[in-house]
């Protein structure tokens, strides 16, 4: 039914647009009593095989969705009755900013890939924390965060902090966001002895508290071996607790959309089935050259079953959806669960 009649009309529509439509639509109809049962009977497979234990936090299942779906923390609860085994909340920064100027979101219907140039929109570290107050509990949610895009490179690091302090008590895990083409100034971001520097300020501020937050670095599909090498070295050397790969990508190589198409859309990062097999080139390779020794979530161009399934062969612990759950509707997240389940 969602790739016969309610895609095809979606996709009428300018992709933001109609992005916050299916948020209003999806709030509005989980208020009506019996809804939510109803979407938990249709996508939810609640099996304890599908349970993993990473980083002290037990997922009831590994599909989750990845940040910038639900950037401001208002439709986590109600995406927990479409299957999710945890949901990435964000990017978040200090302040709320409107990100680029509009158009900034285009679909790519012919590669099944979405190019996005937003820069971080989001209504800021106050307005996710009064959202997060209202957790029913439901879901695993874990807290992408990142810099403001005024912020001066000199003060890159203390944005990171009042996101992680301040966030600290309402989310289950971290994620520190340095590998986002769209917020421009970004180089410094993948610094080797900068992100040092990040992560060591961060586990400084996490070990002071009662609880210890699970830190993870996301990662871009773009790095070349020797600056994979570098991530798993600095894994190693800080302890973090594990890595993202990955975030959108730059490059457009070998997308079906038209030079013209894509001059016209101008600058932004690619998602969806353009960068599958680079995300899982990346797992791949950080699994392999690791041993092994961290977990990874394994996001990037994930439209089915067998793409999942690839990705956790090529070394991922968990698996998160995002243009995939777009293109594909919510069921997707029912049958990866239910391909694991064969699986396992």
């Amino acid at each position: 039914m969602y790739k016969l009649i309610i895609r095809p009309v979606f996709f009428l529509f300018d992709p933001e647009k109609i992005h916050h439509f299916t948020f209003s639509l999806v709030r509005f109809l989980s208020k009506i009593p019996l809804v939510s049962s109803v979407f938990r009977g249709l996508y939810q497979v609640n099996d304890k095989k599908l349970e993993r234990n990473l980083f002290g936090l037990t997922f009831k299942n590994p599909v989750g969705l990845a940040a910038g779906f639900d950037k401001n923390a208002v439709l986590y609860n109600e995406l927990a009755d479409f299957g999710f085994g945890f949901v990435e909340i964000g990017t978040v920064t200090p302040k709320g900013q409107v990100g680029n100027p509009k158009k900034r979101l285009f679909r790519l219907k012919d590669d099944q890939g979405i190019i996005n140039r937003m820069g971080f929109n989001n209504d800021g570290l106050e307005s996710a924390i009064k959202q997060l107050k209202k957790n029913k509990g439901k879901i695993i949610i874990g807290g992408n965060i990142g810099k403001n895009t005024d912020t001066a490179p000199e003060n890159y690091t203390e944005d990171y902090i009042t996101c992680f302090k301040e966030l600290h008590p309402y989310v289950n895990y971290f994620v520190l966001n340095v590998s986002c083409p769209n917020v421009g100034s970004h180089a410094k971001l993948n610094d080797k002895e900068y992100l040092l520097e990040l992560i060591s300020e961060v586990q400084k501020l996490n070990n002071k508290e009662k609880i210890q937050r699970p830190i993870l670095l996301k990662i871009a599909p773009d790095l070349n071996n020797n600056q994979l090498d570098e991530i798993v070295d600095l894994v190693n050397e800080t302890k973090i607790d594990g890595v993202i790969a990955s975030n959108t990508s730059i490059d457009r190589e070998g997308l079906k959309a038209s030079k013209e198409r894509l001059e016209e859309i101008g600058n932004g990062g690619v998602s969806g089935q353009p960068v599958k097999n680079k995300s899982t080139k990346t797992i791949k390779y950080l699994s392999d050259k690791s041993n092994k020794s961290f977990p990874i979530i394994g996001v990037g161009g994930i439209h089915s079953e067998k793409d999942a399934l690839e990705k956790i062969e090529a070394g991922a612990d968990l698996v998160q959806i995002y243009t995939g759950f777009i293109y594909e509707g919510p069921s997707l997240v029912k049958r990866i669960n239910k391909a694991i389940l064969k699986k396992s």
